[in-house]
């Protein structure tokens, strides 16, 4: 034999592949989206301007929303978080706890992404474990409270329009939902089945007129599908920002619509009935039918406080007696009656 040629080994072999297959794991390790410092921005890109970092909210979204791509969402800043010397409780608090003595409601909040304008909302948020996302506006300050029709509250209203619409882009579904309306039963099981409508909008009162210029529209709540139709309705709502002076976003879609917006993009509406969604403008009659309740036409936070609160009581002390009695609710649905909205009634003086 000759001792001096190379013999084989199979501990050399061995190891050779073992080095290898760490090289490879490591090279698939950091290439992974799972890694810390993938920017999912790089893998799909938005030429959208203006939203904040992408990441950051397709994550929220994500960890939101439903099997059908569909989320709640509502926008708060520090004006709705934080108690008054002489209040008990916040706006957010009345909102969130409608959801805990709501009928099937509560599984919602696990759909509900609070988007917050300001670090004290959004800290408030994170302390309640619900889905936060922190939507900056550079130069902008929207932490307290926005008067109605004031400017801050216009360009708030418009700033929350925009967000809504890089929503659609990314393929949304959502319900919007302001944070002064009380969610008694799951409004899901009122809006229309098989996607027949691509918008579905509160009104300040209903009437049973056909044609949609003669609704009187509410953006305080409204259900909207993500597809073309309803992605083109937000950018033309949105590019009327700067020649509508004195108005908020609500009054140019109410013009866009009258001036036939809707049929120029074969868009399909429904306007929701103030039995099922009501509010302060035009109480539900059927507390056995009532899914939501708005405190609009009312001009501060603090009458929309006071009445919220009432009518929270109201809706206890409803299904209290129901419980008590449940063989004769539709009596007690009949003799029921709302507690009238005075402080709302007495901001406009």
């Amino acid at each position: 034999m000759d001792h001096n040629s190379k013999q084989f080994c199979p501990g050399s072999h061995v190891m050779i592949y073992l080095l290898v297959a760490i090289a490879v794991y490591v090279f698939v390790w950091f290439s992974s989206p799972f890694f810390g410092n993938y920017n999912e921005t790089n893998s799909s890109p938005s030429n959208f301007p203006g939203i904040g970092v992408k990441d950051e909210l397709e994550l929220a979204l994500r960890e939101a929303s439903m099997p059908n791509r569909t989320v709640i969402i509502a926008v708060i800043n520090k004006a709705y978080v934080e108690r008054s010397v002489n209040e008990e409780a916040t706006m957010l608090d009345l909102f969130l706890e409608s959801f805990w003595v709501g009928e099937n409601t509560r599984s919602l909040l696990e759909h509900l992404l609070l988007v917050t304008v300001d670090q004290t909302a959004y800290e408030r948020c994170q302390f309640r474990r619900l889905h936060c996302y922190r939507l900056v506006t550079e130069g902008v300050d929207f932490a307290g409270e926005k008067v109605y029709m004031s400017q801050d509250f216009i360009n708030m209203m418009w700033r929350r329009t925009l967000f809504l619409l890089e929503i659609l882009k990314r393929g949304y579904n959502f319900i919007f939902t302001d944070i002064d309306v009380m969610w008694f039963r799951n409004p899901f099981l009122r809006l229309s089945p098989l996607k027949e409508a691509d918008l579905e909008i509160s009104v300040d009162t209903f009437n049973d007129d056909p044609r949609p210029e003669n609704k009187y529209i509410n953006t305080g709540f409204y259900y909207i599908r993500s597809n073309s139709k309803t992605i083109s309705l937000f950018h033309t709502w949105y590019s009327q920002k700067n020649n509508s002076t004195g108005k908020k976003e609500q009054d140019v879609l109410q013009d866009l619509i009258r001036g036939g917006l809707l049929q120029k993009l074969d868009l399909k509406v429904k306007f929701l009935e103030t039995r099922y969604f009501s509010g302060f403008c035009q109480d539900s009659k059927d507390i056995t039918a009532v899914t939501t309740m708005h405190a609009n036409c009312c001009r501060n936070s603090k009458a929309k406080f006071r009445d919220l609160t009432t009518a929270l009581r109201d809706w206890k002390q409803f299904k209290a007696a129901v419980f008590q009695y449940p063989e004769i609710i539709d009596r007690i649905g009949l003799d029921f009656k709302w507690t009238a909205h005075t402080e709302c009634l007495n901001s406009w003086q």
